[in-house]
C-alpha cells in the first residue's frame, strides 16, 4: 500500500516550488499574527536549508515520505523542531501553492480538484506530436532508396548491424513513436478524470507523472526535430528525376478551361489524352498536336507550355499557392508569428 500510495519519486522535481509556496504561506501566517517574527525566521531558515539540500542532491528521502509535501515537512521538523508544525495552520497539502495570478479562485472545490489546465497542456502537446509524427513519416519515406529526396545527417541516423549500405532514420522513427506515448498520457488523464466526483481525490496524483513525462518527451523531441531539419540534405536532382509529364494532367485540363471549355469536359478531355499516351506507350508530353486535336480542337501549339514544371508551379500565386512568391510570403508570415510569440513569452 505504501508503494502504491507514494508519489515522492515523481514529486521530487517539485521540491523548490513546494518550498517557495511554504515560504509565502509562512509570511502570510506571520502577517496574520499566527507566527511570531522569530518563528517565521526559524521556518524560513529551515526551508532555505532544505532547498540547499535538494539543489546539492543530498536530501535523504525516507520510506515514510508519502510525497514532496510530507518529505519537506518531516525534514523541517528535524531541523527546527515542533515550531515546524505551525506552518500548516489552516492549510492542506492540496493548496500548498504560491499564488502567482491576479486573483484567487472563487470556488474552493474547483481550486483543489480542477485539472483542465493539465488536460489542455497534454492536448496541445499531443496535437504538436501528431504534426511532428506526420513530418517524421514524410521524411522517412523521402529518405528511402526508392525516393532519395532527402538524406539525414549521420548525427541523426545509424548504420545497420547487418547491411553496411543501410542508413536507419532512428531519430525520425523515435519522434514518430513518441507521439503514441504522449497521446497515451492524455488518454490516461482523461480516463482518470471522467470517473471522479467534483472535488479532490487521490486519483489526481496521476496527473503529475503524466505532465512531467510529456514535457520531458516533447522537449527532447523538439530538440531532435530541430537538429534533423537544420542538418537535412535536400537532393534536388533526385526530386527532378521523379517528375513526370503525367503529373501535369490537371494543368492540361486547366489549359482547356482557359480556352473556354467547362471544367468537367476539360477534365474528361485530359483523361482521354492520358489514356491515349498510355495506349501508345509514350509520355503525355510526347503526344503530337494532331493527337491532341483529335481529342479537342481547342488544343493549339501553345499547349507545349503546359508541360513545364516550373511554369506549373509558378502559375499558382494565390495565398497558399506553390509559386515562389507565395511560399516566401508564407514563410515570412510564420517568422513574424514566431517573433511575436517569443516577445510574448
Amino acid at each position: 500500500m505504501e508503494m502504491l500510495n507514494s508519489s515522492i519519486a515523481c514529486d521530487q522535481r517539485l521540491s523548490e516550488v513546494d518550498i517557495q509556496g511554504s515560504m509565502a504561506y509562512a509570511k502570510a501566517l506571520e502577517k496574520a499574527s499566527i507566527l511570531t517574527k522569530t518563528e517565521l525566521e526559524k521556518i524560513l531558515s529551515g526551508l532555505e536549508k532544505i532547498s540547499e539540500e535538494w539543489s546539492k542532491g543530498v536530501f535523504v528521502v525516507k520510506q515514510s515520505d508519502e510525497d514532496i509535501h510530507t518529505a519537506n515537512e518531516r525534514r523541517l521538523k528535524e531541523l527546527i523542531g515542533d515550531v515546524a508544525g505551525k506552518l500548516h495552520t489552516g492549510r492542506s497539502r492540496n493548496d500548498q501553492v504560491e499564488l502567482e495570478f491576479a486573483s484567487i479562485t472563487l470556488n474552493s472545490m474547483d481550486a483543489i480538484s480542477e485539472r483542465d489546465f493539465v488536460v489542455e497542456l497534454l492536448f496541445v502537446a499531443t496535437l504538436l506530436m501528431i504534426h511532428l509524427s506526420k513530418l517524421a513519416e514524410d521524411l522517412i519515406i523521402f529518405s528511402t532508396t526508392e525516393f532519395g529526396f532527402v538524406t539525414l545527417s549521420d548525427a541523426y541516423s545509424t548504420g545497420s548491424s547487418l547491411m553496411p549500405q543501410k542508413k536507419n532514420p532512428d531519430s525520425l522513427e523515435l519522434i514518430r513513436s513518441k507521439a503514441g506515448r504522449v497521446f497515451g498520457r492524455l488518454a490516461a488523464v482523461l480516463m482518470v478524470l471522467k470517473g471522479l466526483p467534483s472535488t479532490y481525490n487521490k486519483d489526481l496524483q496521476e496527473d503529475k507523472e503524466a505532465v512531467f513525462d510529456v514535457v520531458d518527451t516533447l522537449t527532447a523531441v523538439l530538440q531532435v526535430a530541430t537538429g534533423v531539419i537544420s542538418t537535412l540534405q535536400i537532393n534536388k536532382e533526385s526530386m527532378e528525376k521523379a517528375l513526370t509529364p503525367e503529373m501535369l494532367s490537371t494543368d492540361l485540363a486547366l489549359y482547356l478551361v482557359r480556352k473556354g471549355m467547362p471544367f468537367r469536359q476539360a477534365h474528361t478531355a485530359s483523361g482521354k489524352a492520358v489514356h491515349l499516351a498510355e495506349t501508345k506507350g509514350i509520355a503525355l508530353n510526347k503526344l503530337t498536336l494532331e493527337d491532341l486535336k483529335s481529342i479537342s480542337p481547342l488544343f493549339a501549339s501553345d499547349v507545349s507550355q503546359v508541360f513545364s514544371v516550373v511554369n506549373s508551379v509558378e502559375q499558382y500565386t494565390a495565398v497558399g499557392g506553390t509559386a515562389k512568391s507565395s511560399v516566401s510570403a508564407q514563410i515570412e508570415q510564420l517568422r513574424e508569428l514566431l517573433k511575436k510569440q517569443k516577445e510574448q513569452a
